[in-house]
């Protein structure tokens, strides 16, 4: 892709709307992202550490990327000429992460897993230059920041009830990644308590997930139709 104006890892807060604003957001999930991935491929951690460590990325990155091709790409998709094709390959690359954490995570005895884990780190590496340099500055192009503020409000919404694991089978497009996506972050989010937490941690965690996943299909619905 050929960026048609300045990175957005290369601007301050101000230029791009405020802290609060969906550029600064993604920019911070970015380099948090960048941070745990580093961490695993280079420090000795024990296994345990090492599995919560996975486990942090690939709840981030999944939510983080449902929000995305929620609120953002059908957002770009209205307000760039350009915006059919450059959304399609990053959904293209979000599917191949998909696929390819989901391997990983279904083969957990597999000797292959260290390398499809560096094959994933680096298509997620791939896919944010893609966003920082070329999708996100279309944003700052067309929208003022208050605008752009909104935006982000509406996409920490729905990240923040957005499945977080893998789900390869899952539209990558509204509606139906909110009507086959969302619910299924009740089953995400049981499978993401911790090991030794007991049955009433996971019937109260089963409770608030199943309202969760009811109330963020609306959620979803509406920042797809609002902003879409």
């Amino acid at each position: 892709m050929t960026a048609p104006a300045v990175s957005i890892s290369e601007q301050d807060a101000d230029a791009l709307g405020g802290d609060d604003s969906i550029l600064m957001r993604q920019r911070r999930d970015h380099a948090r992202l960048d941070a745990m991935m580093n961490r695993y491929q280079t420090e000795d951690l024990p296994p345990g550490e090492l599995d919560g460590l996975w486990l942090d990325i690939v709840q981030l990155v999944f939510s983080h990327a449902f929000a995305e091709e929620t609120v953002l790409w059908p957002l770009l998709r209205r307000v760039s000429p350009d915006g059919e094709a450059l959304t399609r390959q990053v959904e293209e690359e979000h599917q191949a992460i998909n696929e390819l954490i989901a391997r990983i995570e279904h083969s957990p005895d597999d000797p292959r897993r260290a390398e499809w884990s560096r094959q994933a780190f680096a298509l997620i590496r791939e896919d944010i230059r893609d966003e920082e340099d070329t999708l996100l500055p279309r944003l700052r192009a067309a929208f003022d920041d208050r605008k752009l503020r909104r935006v982000g409000a509406a996409w920490e919404a729905v990240r923040v009830t957005a499945p977080t694991r893998p789900h390869p089978g899952v539209p990558r497009r509204p509606p139906g990644n909110a009507l086959r996506g969302v619910p299924l972050s009740a089953v995400d989010r049981l499978r993401d308590l911790a090991p030794g937490s007991g049955p009433a941690a996971r019937r109260t965690s089963l409770a608030a997930a199943a309202v969760v996943a009811g109330g963020a299909v609306v959620l979803a619905a509406r920042a797809a139709r609002r902003h879409g």
